[in-house]
């Protein structure tokens, strides 16, 4: 880990106007800098640079944050590696702590197994260009498939040698260790138990003889680079003329410490810019797929390389996008190919798209025939989402078989049912009831209890019976207590669009939003002074008024995102030099440093000016009215939510009926009703305070 030190170091040497220029063009606009902003297509500069705050801001997109957040999305790289990006730019050494000795050995594994195979991909690239036998074979091959030199540059495409031992040989003259050209197992201790892990990187394997020999001798070879660069794997393919009757055409690095076939991507290096700026990606088979609708002008394209998708490669594209198209050949393997995996990115919450191109064609030959125009315009218009292609390619199935037809509309139940955004299910519903034929209430229920039958498929993981969980959903408590704090009303910060609406539409929200943005503008300021028994002046910090103004209350925040970064204001507030701003800003939790840099470059003040004999007040001169004014305003949109949850508990029959339920329930009305009376006198006409 990179100790305190390092990074403070590396955050005040960091510039943001020097790192932005790296990509961005900048003109000077008043104190601040703008441009075109690098992640999205941006017609006229939105982008806004500001020096003296060391942040960026996109005030289209919202994307932005300290030198570290920009280098982190636009290099795709981790919070630790956009640290050591920057340490290398300013000429910083990057301090880490002490390793143990097994920690050092796994990491001289590790680091040792990337420099084998950067070694080897250099090797390959090499030969494949300046060799006679890789230039007459493994090149001609390359270009006969139409691939340009600058392409071969970009996916470093190489070529092993038929001579089994030419690469181990070369590898040992360099002076590497054997057992890191090859795969051995090893014991580890994970959680006070030994585990068998595979290191080192499989390019060579032992013979009888005990010799090496290259694994990929006489194949191209198509370098697989992680998210960070590094090569990781290799994939290599037999020429054509050799594939006749061959059961494995490909063969791939075996699994290792350092790859994992199933939690990779072919191309997610080359891709992720472009997936980010098109915010969607293409999802294909092969390696060349990916190649070839590169050179073509479409960039945003991973493959999978013929194994089904796996929540891990999920995971990667959701960091990217929300947005995937499958995009496969027209034929029986390619629909097949469609609807594996299609499911999963649904479940997981992507939306889900299915083009198939022309029959006789695959991506490879259809971006060799097309340009990047004619490609993206194909795919808009042939492309239907997952729920109506496999509504109509099971349609298709059954024909006039009744009991087909009633097997169709069972899968496609299940298939809208795994779908976790209520409003994207209602869609589907609708669209998929249309096509099956079938009136949209009766497909309502039938994706009702689809739903609850996965609920009960779930009870062992939650321990709680799924007809009782489904009870409660339906029904409020009896005596639900009369809540200082909200009752969870706002949903968890996520990256789904509606989720963040609703938060956003939400009056509680905007209250915690505002207590948040006086918190990071203006937390460690002194709003005004109280005295001890001797007299003496106490200074009180405005996140200390706010942070006992509330706890004697018993309130809490809501939001879990804002709870901890008040949680973290009180706890750091004596720290030296504590800043709020600056401490949230570069926040190594990119989330939260997303949340303080949206509330200290919001273009309006907490609120409106104040005047005072015609000199302007502003927020910074009126801390003290304005904590007071925001807690109380927070306080009174508290009791407005718990009234809404009394009001829906007297319109509820079982309530109703219930004369002692319903006297309780009205006093907790008449209680809530007094609050609310006494919260705005002390607000006075401003009721609440706007964000």
């Amino acid at each position: 880990m990179i100790d305190q030190a390092t990074i403070d170091r590396i955050i005040d040497a960091a510039q943001i106007v020097d790192v932005v220029s790296d990509f961005v063009t900048l003109r000077k606009r008043g104190v601040n800098y703008v441009g075109l902003c690098p992640f999205h297509d941006d017609r006229t500069p939105s982008f806004s640079v500001s020096p003296s705050r060391n942040i960026c801001k996109c005030f289209a997109c919202g994307k932005g944050g300290n030198p570290v957040h920009f280098i982190m999305e636009h290099e795709q790289i981790t919070y630790v590696e956009a640290l050591k990006y920057l340490a290398k730019k300013y000429g910083i050494e990057v301090k880490e702590r002490e390793l143990s000795t097994e920690e050092r050995q796994a990491q001289n594994d590790r680091e040792s197994a990337f420099v084998v195979n950067q070694f080897a991909r250099d090797y390959y690239h090499d030969i494949l260009l300046n060799n006679p036998d890789g230039r007459s074979i493994g090149l001609a091959y390359f270009r006969n498939r139409g691939f340009r030199d600058d392409i071969i540059e970009k996916f470093q495409l190489g070529f092993a040698l038929p001579k089994r031992d030419a690469f181990p040989k070369a590898a040992m003259a360099k002076g590497f260790n054997e057992k890191y050209l090859t795969s051995f197992e090893t014991k580890v201790k994970v959680n006070d138990r030994e585990e068998t892990v595979v290191k080192g990187t499989g390019i060579c394997y032992k013979r009888e003889d005990g010799q090496l020999a290259d694994r990929y001798a006489g194949r191209v070879i198509f370098p697989w680079i992680s998210l960070s660069g590094k090569v990781i794997a290799f994939g290599g393919r037999l020429l054509d003329s050799r594939t006749k009757g061959v059961a494995q055409k490909y063969v791939n690095s075996p699994d290792s410490e350092i790859f994992h076939k199933e939690r990779e991507l072919y191309g997610i290096f080359q891709a992720k810019k472009a997936i980010v700026k098109e915010d969607c990606v293409y999802m294909v088979e092969g390696y060349t797929d990916v190649i070839s609708m590169h050179q073509c002008g479409v960039e945003n394209v991973v493959a999978n390389s013929g194994t089904a998708l796996s929540k891990y490669q999920i995971n990667i594209l959701h960091r990217f996008t929300n947005h995937i198209v499958l995009l496969y050949d027209g034929d029986e393997a390619g629909i097949h190919a469609a609807n594996r995996g299609a499911e999963m990115l649904l479940q997981e919450g992507m939306t889900v798209k299915v083009c198939l191109l022309p029959d006789g064609d695959d991506p490879d030959s259809f971006a060799r025939k097309h340009t990047a125009e004619e490609y993206r315009r194909f795919i808009t218009d042939h492309s239907s989402d997952f729920i109506r292609f496999k509504t109509d390619l099971l349609l298709r199935q059954a024909g006039n078989d009744p009991l087909k037809r009633g097997e169709a509309i069972r899968e496609i139940t299940k298939t809208i049912a795994i779908i976790p955004e209520a409003i994207m299910r209602d869609v589907f519903i609708k669209e998929a009831a249309d096509m099956l034929g079938i009136e949209e209430k009766r497909m309502v229920g039938y994706v009702a209890d689809q739903r609850l039958a996965n609920k009960r498929a779930e009870e062992k993981k939650t321990n709680t019976p799924a007809s009782e969980q489904a009870k409660t959903d339906q029904t409020a408590p009896e005596n639900p207590p009369i809540p200082n704090v909200p009752d969870a009303p706002i949903q968890t910060v996520g990256q789904d669009r509606s989720v963040r609406d609703s938060k956003v539409n939400s009056q509680l929200y905007k209250q915690e939003r505002v207590i948040m943005q006086l918190v990071v503008r203006y937390g460690e300021q002194t709003m005004c002074e109280i005295t001890d028994e001797d007299g003496m002046p106490i200074p009180i910090s405005v996140i200390e008024f706010l942070h006992t103004n509330l706890s004697q209350d018993g309130i809490k925040l809501s939001d879990p995102q804002l709870r901890e970064m008040f949680s973290q204001a009180v706890e750091h507030l004596h720290d030296a030099d504590f800043s709020a701003e600056r401490y949230f800003i570069n926040h190594p939790n990119p989330v939260i440093s997303q949340i303080a840099l949206e509330l200290v470059s919001d273009r309006y003040q907490l609120s409106k000016y104040h005047f005072k004999n015609q000199t302007i007040i502003t927020d910074d001169k009126r801390l003290e009215e304005l904590a007071v004014e925001v807690t109380t305003s927070y306080k009174y949109a508290i009791i407005n939510e718990s009234l809404k949850t009394v009001m829906r508990q007297l319109q509820d029959p079982a309530v109703a009926g219930d004369e002692v339920k319903c006297a309780q329930t009205i006093q907790r009305y008449t209680e809530l009703r007094e609050m609310q009376a006494e919260l705005a006198k002390r607000l006075g006409e401003r009721v609440i305070l706007n964000f």
